[in-house]
């Protein structure tokens, strides 16, 4: 058994993310004067039908994003997502693929008929949108199975050319990748800011302006907005979120390298994948992939997500794959982890896996002579690269 072939997006180099990080401060003090960045006001403001914290805010994602409109909503990326899905009608053309549990709730809840085509054959997606029965399609940015491929740029062009209107699901992707959804030609790009360190269950819609009009107008209750001191939480962590991605994104690189090189026993093979997040998919040579994250956790790994990629994550993660990805390939439930980085270095994950396995090793082997000694009270040393 082997891992299928991957074919991760292509992430942000550190000059670009700080020159990102740059220009958001140059959106943010289009929008904003200096004192209105330390206080934040609530309720349904007569004339915006929300704080006006929030309205800057939502201004400022609307030109960072290249967008004609912006609205934050309730309900982290799967709120977003529902918010915007709203707005579609008609058959909705979906990749055909394991649909994330979240979306696959909402999807069921709206009632919306799907009707699913392979992205990754041109072929099929060209003949589908030339039937003329589609007005909407639905794009996951990030990938649902291990071996998708497709370019998310060359799936929405195709949908424009078309005439077909797009959703995209942007989470996991937006600033870890070059471009969002939005600024490739959606109609829309729908996503977590509780992802991308912002507060709990703050999610954006940003967009055209009619699809985001029809989001705000829905959401006309006091008690369903994103107050001020929410949105300007969400835009203080999110001026530090493309440097840190850009330099997660090269420590992956370099574990997944050292992995590739032999450099700790008992991985068999190791590949970069945006499953879910970008991370590490490792199998190993044993089957004893569920039993590692709770070991691992003995040495400072994270054994299950938050947010992935929270402000709450910042030990290393050691998990199972995704539930969309465990549909599509459950063999690999007993042979394969994913671990992400988040803020750890590359020496700091792989001195964690290297301990881990050692002690799943010796619990599984036959009894010894020398009774164990476990090492779960000793401070973690990193391991030289030599």
């Amino acid at each position: 058994m082997k891992l299928p072939e991957t074919f991760p997006l292509a992430t942000v180099p550190l000059d670009e993310a700080i020159a990102k990080q740059f220009r958001l401060l140059e959106c943010t003090a289009a929008h904003f004067e200096g004192e209105q960045l330390f206080s934040a006001d609530a309720g349904v403001v007569p004339g915006l039908g929300r704080p006006r914290t929030t309205a800057r805010v939502e201004a400022v994602l609307a030109e960072f994003f290249g967008a004609e409109d912006a609205a934050l909503v309730q309900g982290a990326g799967t709120g977003a997502i529902r918010a915007a899905l709203t707005t579609a009608h008609g058959p909705l053309l979906i990749h055909r693929a394991p649909v994330y549990r979240s979306t696959e709730v909402t999807l069921r809840g709206l009632g919306m008929e799907t009707v699913e085509v392979d992205f990754n054959d041109r072929a099929a997606l060209a003949e589908a949108l030339a039937s003329g029965r589609f007005t909407w399609a639905y794009v996951q940015h990030t990938r649902q199975r291990l071996g998708d491929s497709y370019d998310p740029g060359e799936v929405l062009a195709a949908c424009r050319a078309a005439g077909v209107r797009t959703i995209v699901d942007d989470n996991y992707a937006v600033l870890r990748t070059p471009a969002a959804g939005v600024e490739l030609g959606a109609d829309a790009s729908c996503f977590s800011l509780f992802k991308l360190h912002g507060p709990e269950g703050v999610g954006v819609v940003v967009g055209a302006r009619d699809l985001v009009a029809r989001v705000r107008a829905d959401n006309y209750s006091g008690g369903g907005q994103v107050q001020g001191h929410q949105a300007l939480d969400a835009l203080r962590a999110l001026t530090h979120v493309p440097v840190m991605w850009s330099v997660q994104s090269q420590v992956g690189a370099e574990v997944a390298e050292r992995l590739a090189a032999g450099e700790v026993e008992g991985v068999a093979e190791v590949r970069i994948a945006n499953a879910q997040d970008r991370c590490l998919l490792v199998r190993l040579d044993r089957p004893v992939a569920r039993e590692l994250p709770a070991v691992a956790a003995k040495f400072g790994a994270a054994p299950y997500p938050v947010g992935s990629n929270s402000r709450y994550e910042i030990a290393p993660l050691f998990y199972r794959m995704s539930s969309s990805s465990l549909d599509d390939a459950p063999e690999l439930a007993d042979w394969t982890v994913r671990i992400n980085p988040m803020r750890a270095g590359a020496d700091l994950v792989i001195g964690i896996l290297r301990q881990a396995l050692g002690e799943l090793r010796t619990t599984s082997a036959p009894p010894s002579d020398q009774p164990h000694s476990p090492r779960t009270d000793k401070p973690f040393a990193p391991h030289s690269k030599d």
